[in-house]
């Protein structure tokens, strides 16, 4: 038998380690909204392709399958590509499998940055399956200038597709087809055309009310407690009944509001006409359109209301709208608490008016939604302040008071500091050596001093003790600079006592630094949540800390 050189064992240890570094296995599968119609893109098909590729290497340990169905391929912007960066970041990835490059992204810029810098900057093996492309193996066919040309196909291919959609969309608004997701609230889709809007007579009734009450000059907030009242359910949560929504966040509160009542009071869609392209997309982003995008087609479908009760309604509402701004008015003081005071009953935001120049902060949730919904909750805007003010400066007393405290065990911090430095270096050093050693298993395999079982139990041991130290580590450097962090915030923070004890006015900026909510209740008790209450509540920590040592 031939004598191995020496040079040909190294290259084999060397490739031995390199495949042992390679473990950490992560499955990236995409699904774009054109993909759906494709054959052999779908989700489960991309995972049994990726799965018989990974079985046939054993070293490779999958721990995770990211998953981003119906996003594009031109940006990055994918909830599970972002969890799979933050997984790799956080050490816990460093090889990557997709079906194929366009998997990946269609975007060569951003396609070609995360192949050729991010990836191996991060020490991350990517493999492309279909593609026989494998950022560890130097002989790969899509090395030097094909793979960029592939990611600029790809991307080429994105955008032509993009522009057929919405040349597509643009030609079925003109042949007077709608192509919004839902039908609009007082129709349904016609079971046999998606494109073609029936009445929805159940809803349809509510719609004419809605106008009927608007023609006789009842206000919004009039037509939205009526509403309430009569315990009608609002579009969002009628369309749940129904079985056409379910997830949570396309479902509102259960209560009909006038931003509600308004877009149905200013839709042409009731009258039997389809008014389409009043949005658009602009780097990748809904974004209202001018008139220039409008497409407009008359009697595509059965009006709720006529075309005259439309325009007289109309014409109504922009003549009070003319009027309200014709009306001089004393300009607002500003609202140093907006969106940060609430009703303590109900939960709902204080509406702030003005009476003969004096404010007041009220609830109006018996004017807009029902008159038993909530109690009167209102206060003076002087002696809201007077208050909150005092709050604050009760709660920033207790916080500096503790502050300046550990501030004098400057012996504490500084033993505390040092007991952490020495352990986080005890644990760097215990990694450096679990590494050695993980890596010489790998070669004890292969030469056969191991056996698989052996091998594969050794390895999971020490990958154990390698995250745990890692992660152990991470957390005592993130403590480590935490309380400097924090130590600096609370001399900011003493600052701010130091100006509301000395009389200052609450202002803007305060209110926005010290407040996180404000909540008032019927017999005018107030409740100030601070924004520093876990900054209280880390200081009162650290001193017990301090006092058992």
């Amino acid at each position: 038998m031939a004598r191995k050189s020496r040079k040909h064992a190294d290259v084999q240890t060397e490739a031995a380690y390199r495949a042992a570094l390679y473990v950490r296995t992560a499955f990236y599968i995409r699904l774009s909204v054109e993909d759906n119609k494709k054959h052999g893109y779908s989700l489960e098909t991309q995972r049994l392709i990726l799965e018989d590729y990974a079985a046939r290497y054993p070293e490779m340990e999958i721990c995770g399958t990211y998953v981003d169905n119906g996003a594009t391929g031109t940006n990055f912007d994918r909830p599970g590509f972002r969890q799979m960066l933050a997984d790799i970041e956080a050490g816990k990835i460093n090889c990557v499998i997709v079906k194929d490059l366009s998997r990946l992204g269609r975007n060569v810029i951003d396609t070609g940055y995360y192949i050729e810098r991010y990836f191996p900057a991060n020490k991350v093996r990517f493999i492309s399956v279909n593609d026989n492309f494998d950022t560890d193996n130097p002989d790969n066919m899509f090395g030097g200038i094909v793979l960029p040309l592939k990611n600029m196909i790809n991307e080429a291919y994105s955008i032509d597709i993009g522009k057929k959609i919405k040349a597509q969309a643009r030609q079925s608004m003109r042949d007077g087809e709608y192509i919004g997701g839902r039908a609009p609230y007082g129709y349904k889709k016609d079971p046999a055309n998606c494109h073609k809007l029936l009445v929805d007579e159940e809803a349809a009734a509510v719609v004419r009310q809605i106008f009927e009450w608007a023609h006789h000059k009842a206000g919004l907030n009039d037509i939205v407690r009526r509403l309430n009242d009569a315990g009608i359910l609002p579009p969002s949560n009628y369309k749940q009944a129904q079985g056409l929504i379910s997830h949570d966040n396309l479902i509102g509160s259960g209560r009909w509001q006038t931003r509600t009542v308004q877009k149905i009071l200013d839709s042409e869609i009731y009258t039997g006409d389809l008014v389409q392209g009043k949005t658009k997309i602009i780097d990748h982003r809904q974004v209202k359109a001018g008139a220039d995008n409008l497409v407009v087609v008359h009697g595509t479908h059965e009006a709720i209301i006529s075309r005259e009760m439309f325009e007289a309604v109309a014409s109504y509402r922009r003549q009070v709208a003319k009027d309200s701004k014709k009306s001089s008015q004393i300009p607002y003081t500003p609202n140093i608490f907006k969106g940060r005071i609430f009703c303590g009953q109900c939960g709902i935001s204080l509406h702030r008016q003005r009476n003969r120049g004096i404010y007041h902060y009220r609830c109006i949730t018996r004017n807009r939604v029902r008159k038993d919904a909530c109690v009167v909750v209102s206060i003076k805007e002087r002696d809201l302040t007077a208050a909150v003010l005092e709050i604050l400066r009760r709660q920033l007393g207790t916080l500096v008071d503790h502050y300046l405290e550990l501030r004098k065990n400057g012996a504490f911090l500084k033993a505390r500091n040092s007991r952490i430095t020495a352990e986080i270096l005890s644990l760097k050093q215990d990694l450096e050596k679990n590494r050695r050693f993980l890596r010489g298993l790998y070669e004890n395999l292969i030469q056969g001093t191991l056996t698989n079982e052996e091998y594969f139990t050794l390895k999971a041991g020490y990958e154990a003790k390698i995250s745990t130290d890692r992660e152990r580590a991470a957390a005592l450097e993130a403590g480590l600079s935490k309380l400097d962090s924090e130590l600096k915030q609370y001399d900011d923070l003493a600052r701010d006592a130091q100006t509301l004890k000395a009389g200052c006015r609450l202002t803007v900026d305060l209110v926005e630094k010290l407040v996180e909510r404000i909540d008032v209740f019927q017999d005018k008790q107030i409740r100030v949540k601070p924004r520093f209450q876990n900054e209280l509540a880390g200081l009162e920590e650290v001193l017990g800390e301090c006092k058992s040592m």
